[in-house]
C-alpha cells in the first residue's frame, strides 16, 4: 500500500491517483494536518513489536485502502504497517482543534507536529522524493551549488550572504550585469516571495542593506532557452522554456506569461543528463527538479535544484509521461534508496 501525504487539493496527487486506479495499485491518501481535529495517529509496542494505526473519517470516494476496516463508530481504520512506499507530497500542519485557546492550541499544534514527523521516519520503506530530514538538507542552496561544483555542473560567478562588500565586489567584477534572488523556499506568503530579478546601477548605490537580510547574487547567464529538468528515479524529463520571448519572464520564467513562454520537450546531451542525475543522487532523494540555462554559444549552466519542485504544468504542457514515471517509483518497491553523499 502506498502513502501519499499530500493536501486535499493537491492536483499532482489527484493525478497520480488516476493512473495507480489504472494500474490495480493499493494507496491511501492522508494528509497530516488533519491530526489532532480531525484525524487519531498512534504508535502502540505490543510483544517486542511497534505498529501504526490511521484512524479517520472515511473518504467518500474510492475504495478502502489494503489493510484497512471501519470501527464501531463507521470510521476508517488503515494499519499502516501495510505501507510499502511513501510520497511526501504537500503535506499540511497539523491544526487544533476549534474549541482550544492560545497558548494550548499553540502547545497541541507543535506537539502533534513533532509527534507526526517522528511516525513517518520510523518506515523503512522507500521514500519520494526522500525522507524529511533529508529533504530539508537537500533544501539549502549553498551546498547545491557546492555539490554542482564537485560533479562538474558550469555554476555562475556567484556570492551568498549579507555582506556588501563581496556583493559590490561580484557586480564590478561582471560589469554590472549580476541579478539577485532570495537564498530560501520559506513559508513566507506570496507578498514577501521574490522573484529574480537585475540588479540596476541604481540598485547597487543601497548595496548597504545587505547586511540586514542574506541572499544569493549571481553573474547574469544569457540565455538562449531555459531548461526544467525533472529527475524521477534514473529518468531524466526535460523541457525547454522560451522564457527569452517575453520580457515579463525574461529573467525569472515562474512569472506567468504562458502564451508568449512556450514549453517544448527537449533532448539533453547524456553527459548533462548524467550530472543531474547524480546530483539528485548525491543529496539522498529519488525525485528532483533542476533549472538550467542554456547560453547562445552552446553551454549548460545549472542554476538551482527543488526537491519538491512540481512537475505537472510540464507534464501538462509537453506531454512528458512524468506522472507515470512517479508512479513506477511508488510501486517498484525493490527499488534502491540513494544515501546521501554517495553515487554509483
Amino acid at each position: 500500500m502506498i502513502l501519499i501525504l499530500t493536501a486535499p487539493d493537491d492536483v499532482h496527487a489527484d493525478a497520480a491517483e488516476v493512473e495507480l486506479r489504472r494500474r490495480g495499485a493499493a494507496w491511501v491518501r492522508f494528509d497530516p494536518a488533519d491530526v489532532p481535529a480531525r484525524a487519531s495517529l498512534s504508535v502502540a509496542v505490543r510483544a517486542g513489536r511497534l505498529t501504526r494505526t490511521l484512524v479517520r473519517d472515511a473518504p467518500r470516494d474510492g475504495d478502502p485502502p489494503v489493510g484497512a476496516r471501519r470501527d464501531a463508530a463507521g470510521r476508517q481504520v488503515v494499519d499502516l504497517d501495510a505501507v510499502t512506499a511513501i510520497w511526501f507530497r504537500r503535506p499540511g500542519v497539523p491544526v487544533a482543534p476549534d474549541h482550544l485557546r492560545e497558548p494550548y492550541a499553540r502547545y497541541v499544534v507543535e506537539e502533534s507536529r513533532q509527534f507526526v514527523g517522528d511516525v513517518w521516519e520510523t518506515f523503512d520503506v522507500p521514500t519520494l522524493p526522500a525522507p524529511r530530514p533529508v529533504v530539508l538538507r537537500a533544501q539549502q542552496k549553498v551546498r547545491q551549488l557546492q555539490l554542482a561544483l564537485r560533479l562538474g555542473f558550469d555554476v555562475p560567478a556567484t556570492v551568498v550572504g549579507n555582506d556588501p562588500d563581496a556583493v559590490l565586489d561580484l557586480f564590478s567584477g561582471t560589469g554590472g550585469r549580476m541579478i539577485a534572488k532570495q537564498v530560501g523556499l520559506s513559508d513566507i506568503g506570496d507578498e514577501l516571495m521574490r522573484f529574480t530579478e537585475p540588479v540596476s546601477h541604481r540598485d547597487i548605490v543601497h548595496a548597504d542593506g545587505v547586511r540586514h537580510c542574506p541572499f544569493i547574487a549571481q553573474a547574469t547567464v544569457p540565455k538562449l532557452v531555459e531548461l526544467r529538468v525533472t529527475v524521477v528515479g534514473e529518468r531524466v524529463f526535460t523541457a525547454a522554456i522560451d522564457s527569452q520571448r517575453s520580457n515579463h519572464a525574461r529573467y525569472d520564467w515562474r512569472r506567468p506569461d504562458g502564451r508568449n513562454t512556450p514549453m517544448s520537450p527537449y533532448v539533453l546531451p547524456p553527459e548533462v543528463a548524467a550530472r543531474c542525475v547524480a546530483l539528485t543522487r548525491l543529496l539522498g532523494l529519488r525525485y528532483s527538479a533542476l533549472d538550467l540555462i542554456v547560453t547562445p554559444d552552446g553551454r549548460y549552466v545549472y542554476i538551482e535544484i527543488n526537491p519538491t519542485g512540481q512537475y505537472l504544468w510540464v507534464e501538462e504542457e509537453t506531454g512528458l509521461p512524468i506522472t507515470a514515471a512517479v508512479v513506477d517509483l511508488l510501486t517498484d518497491a525493490a527499488v534502491t534508496v540513494p544515501t546521501p553523499g554517495v553515487t554509483s
